[in-house]
């Protein structure tokens, strides 16, 4: 089976690459994310100043606990900013028995402090009494995990990437692979049905196609591997260079990373091909010719109900994600343009057969006799097109949502930034939690605000994630920003109140006069009123604090008024602030536009692959229209015209779903439901793509013409 196997892939060899260069960029994009995965799980951070420590205590993840629908705990752990202990349990860890000797990491305040150091062996009692305290004990190469450092911080962001991209990827490699192995497995099928006419059993049918597959796997996994193992050398380097990781993180992992991705591959080419082949293997021996000659014109009523199932899914996915705002919306935002994508993906038959009678008058004026046969075609080959409208629709899908995403948030940040800062200057360092009130008293300065910048751990749904947050002394606060108050007053900001963002009161569930309990930057659990909400939370914070109720000194004093110097702070004008942002912004979008371009490009090379797939199967089809008295240039003018068809129904949906999912995840992320796309964004995505289906059809289409019309009818299709 496997020489046979071998034998019909090299006389296949138009297919076979084209699924080897889907299957091998498949495995290139999931191990080179697979090893930064792997490798930021594994890394344990330098314990640091705890190095002779046996144990640390110390406070540095909220964790909560949550019931789930079937009765079970969910446990969900959240980093902390500047997590502390409080000072009383250093007492009770020195009356432990085993315990030699506790040493004191001093804190912001005298009843809060970094962390315990215990030495002794008393490990598990150390254990036991942080639970109760509700902190956390590190031993061995945990130890590192107590202190916030700049390799612990790019672990947890190279986590929190992977879990917000990976099953992303890892959908759309299953998706792409998927398409283009059925692709390749229908073009085969007149040699299929012929294995069945000699009496091949529907068993022997699947097991060759699924051993040409596995065959293609493992030859792509030799050409990936490699190619991953260069682009996480590269990446890497970026990241080091870009200061997103630091040099001290190493690339670790690449065995068990390769070894996950070839797994997953072969996996998915095995299965996609037992699909495909579902169909032209059940066909009876005395049947199989006859039955396969002629192309079902549309799909089975399982098709049509599953994929009109899924596009309800999506409807009432986009009805919820317009409705609200916060995580909730973005949350169901990104799933939109997989529901939409894969509901295309089953009514494909049925919209390509509309699409040709819709745009069929413009075909024929516009080509005549060629835009007749070309409606014709794309008529009966509604089914065989589906593959190459949905390869259209993934890659105009990806490329006119995700990719702008980046460019709404940091637009919003800095227009929200620049709006509101009505401070003149900015003295930026670690001042003193009392260096606003002397500034304040300058003659010449109308006002001074200090502020901690800082994270909180707000509810969302049943668990949480960090809230950026700001403690401000409240003094004078509007003279120095303006966070655009629908809600309420920030007047009424001192105590035990908090003032948040119109996102994360959404996200939340929060309104004014509520309670909002939330976990301070220190770890502790309070609960605070809500006496405004504001609409600049981009700009600023979703979370604005007393000062009060944040330890530690200032990173800013923002000041109207005169210029002021102050001792250890650097003086720099207010709209300085606005342009380190967008600095900022602009060094983290990197990424994020590097995993989505990784996407967008690998939909574009799917639909590439699948349009120059179909269009190299069509040799047979256009021999005989060349017997039959068609010319040369009237078949290059049929595929233009069908081309422009299929075009036009795959930009349209695509361009639909790509402005529902863009305007869903806008309006989740910064409250605009007017999402803003540069210039030139459209064009490029609809003339990238437009350029993409018409070169990928019409150069292997002349090549098959170049070969006499009376060889091409008498071979294999």
């Amino acid at each position: 089976m496997l020489k046979l196997s071998i034998g019909l892939l090299r006389r296949r060899l138009g297919t076979s690459v084209a699924t080897l260069v889907a299957l091998a960029a498949g495995v290139m994009i999931l191990m080179t994310l697979s090893v930064f995965i792997v490798s930021a799980a594994v890394y344990k951070p330098d314990p640091g100043r705890y190095a002779a420590m046996d144990v640390v205590v110390a406070h540095r993840q909220v964790e909560i606990v949550t019931k789930e629908f079937d009765g079970e705990n969910s446990v969900t752990h959240v980093a902390l900013p500047e997590g502390t202990v409080p000072a009383d349990l250093g007492d009770k860890l020195r009356a432990l028995p085993g315990v030699t000797d506790v040493q004191v990491f001093p804190g912001p305040t005298r009843d809060r402090v970094a962390a315990f150091g215990v030495k002794g062996d008393a490990l598990k009692a150390v254990e036991r009494l942080a639970k109760e305290n509700g902190v956390e004990a590190y031993a061995g190469d945990d130890r590192g995990f107590a202190d916030r450092s700049e390799a612990g911080d790019a672990r947890s962001f190279l986590m929190e990437a992977g879990a917000a991209f990976g099953g992303y990827v890892v959908l759309l490699i299953i998706f792409v692979v998927t398409g283009t192995v059925g692709l390749a497995v229908r073009h085969r099928r007149r040699d299929l049905a012929l294995l069945r006419a000699i009496a091949a059993t529907p068993r022997q049918v699947r097991a060759l196609v699924m051993a040409e597959n596995a065959v293609l796997a493992l030859a792509a996994s030799v050409i990936g591997v490699p190619a991953a193992l260069s682009a996480t050398t590269w990446v890497h380097d970026q990241l080091i260079s870009r200061g997103f990781v630091p040099e001290t993180l190493p690339i670790v992992g690449e065995p068990v990373a390769a070894a996950f991705a070839v797994v997953l591959i072969l996996l998915v080419a095995i299965v996609a091909a037992r699909i495909a082949a579902r169909r032209v293997s059940r066909i009876k021996p005395a049947e199989a010719l006859g039955d396969i000659a002629v192309e079902p014109p549309g799909g089975g009523k399982v098709r049509f109900v599953f994929g009109v199932l899924t596009l309800g899914a999506g409807g009432a996915a986009t009805v919820f994600a317009l409705g609200t705002t916060g995580m909730a919306a973005q949350a169901s935002a990104i799933g939109l343009l997989y529901l939409y994508v894969i509901a295309v993906a089953l009514l494909a038959p049925w919209i390509n057969a509309f699409a040709a009678r819709v745009f069929g008058p413009v075909l024929r004026a516009g080509w005549g006799v060629s835009g007749g046969l070309a409606v014709a075609n794309l008529r009966a080959n509604a089914r065989g097109s589906a593959a190459v409208l949905t390869a259209l629709v993934l890659a105009v899908g990806f490329g006119g949502s995700v990719w702008f995403l980046q460019n709404n948030l940091q637009r919003q940040t800095v227009t929200q930034s620049q709006d509101g800062m009505k401070a003149d200057y900015a003295l930026v360092g670690s001042l003193p939690a009392g260096a606003a009130e002397k500034i304040r008293r300058t003659p010449g300065v109308e006002a001074a605000t200090g502020v901690r910048n800082t994270s909180v751990v707000a509810p969302i749904f049943d668990g949480g994630e960090p809230a950026t947050a700001k403690a401000v002394d409240v003094s004078g606060l509007s003279s120095t920003m303006d966070l655009g108050v629908s809600q309420g007053s920030l007047e009424a900001l001192n105590g035990n109140s908090v003032a948040v963002s119109q996102l994360r009161a959404d996200s939340s569930g929060w309104k004014v006069g509520d309670d909002a309990k939330m976990w301070l930057p220190d770890g502790r659990q309070v609960t605070l009123k809500v006496v405004a909400i504001y609409d600049r939370g981009l700009g600023f914070a979703d979370v604005l604090l007393p000062r009060d109720l944040v330890a530690g000194p200032d990173d800013q004093v923002l000041t109207r008024g005169k210029a002021v110097q102050y001792p250890g702070a650097s003086l720099v004008p207010a709209s300085e602030l606005t342009g380190q942002l967008s600095r900022d912004l602009a060094l983290s979008a990197w990424l994020n536009k590097l995993l989505i371009g990784v996407m967008v490009g690998y939909a574009a090379l799917a639909a590439g692959n699948t349009m120059v797939m179909a269009a190299l199967a069509r040799k047979r089809e256009l021999a005989v229209l060349q017997l039959a008295g068609v010319t040369r240039r009237q078949v290059r003018r049929m595929v233009t015209a069908e081309q422009v068809g299929l075009l036009g129904g795959a930009l349209t949906i695509g361009a639909l779903i790509a402005a529902v999912t863009l305007t869903a995840v806008v309006n989740a992320l910064t409250g605009s439901p007017i999402p803003y796309v540069p210039a030139m964004g459209w064009a490029v995505v609809l003339g990238g793509a437009t350029v993409l289906a018409l070169v990928t059809t019409i150069l292997p289409v002349r090549r098959l013409l170049r070969v006499p019309a009376v060889h091409n009818a008498g071979i294999k299709e």
